[in-house]
């Protein structure tokens, strides 16, 4: 199978297109044929340490290597169909359309990943198309953090964002929250 492959440190012309090995599901985890997959934040702190300030360089090294990457496949938001499941396998089936996550492993910038069934996977609705539901994990769940969770913003509830833009004040419009965006006009 094909793979989007991250073998040292810095810009994006380090990634290379590669054959890799298919995996194959252990016992709780499911085979995912990759239609659709985002590129975030994450990717780029963990190919060349983007966003990580100074202060936490040593612990973003230390959990994903020092002097070569231990994450070899990026990616974090996926969305496909479910090839095989594994022998304890029993929230999905085989030609399942889920949308999910790999977690901290990463690894849905390929053909196919295995992840627990456990994980953060769930059924794509009907209407969404496959780029749609890959968009969803990350922005999604930070939305719902810091929005929802830590802010304890409400639906019908009216908040004013500064240098508002991408997918997490889309999603927080779709939770019901009334936005005010507000943008510098540099940008």
């Amino acid at each position: 199978m094909k793979a989007i492959v991250h073998t040292k440190y810095g810009p994006p012309d380090e990634l290379q297109l590669k054959e890799v090995e298919k995996p194959v599901p252990g016992g709780n985890e499911v085979l995912i044929k990759i239609r659709a997959a985002t590129v975030t934040t994450s990717d780029c702190n963990v190919r060349n340490f983007t966003f990580v300030p100074k202060s936490f360089m040593f612990l973003a090294r230390l959990m994903v290597g020092f002097k070569k990457p231990r994450i070899n496949i990026l990616g974090i938001d996926l969305a496909g169909e479910i090839e095989t499941v594994g022998q304890d396998v029993k929230l999905f089936k085989k030609g399942d359309q889920i949308f999910g996550s790999p977690g901290v492993k990463m690894g849905a910038h390929t053909e196919y990943v295995c992840v627990p069934e456990d994980g953060a996977l769930a059924i794509k609705p009907a209407n969404m198309t496959w780029e749609e539901a890959a968009a969803i994990s990350l922005a999604g769940n930070t939305a719902l953090f810091f929005i929802r969770d830590l802010a304890k913003i409400q639906s019908g509830q009216k908040i004013l964002i500064h240098g508002a833009s991408g997918a997490i004040i889309i999603l927080t419009f779709l939770i019901g929250i009334i936005i005010t965006l507000i943008r510098d006009k540099k940008a």
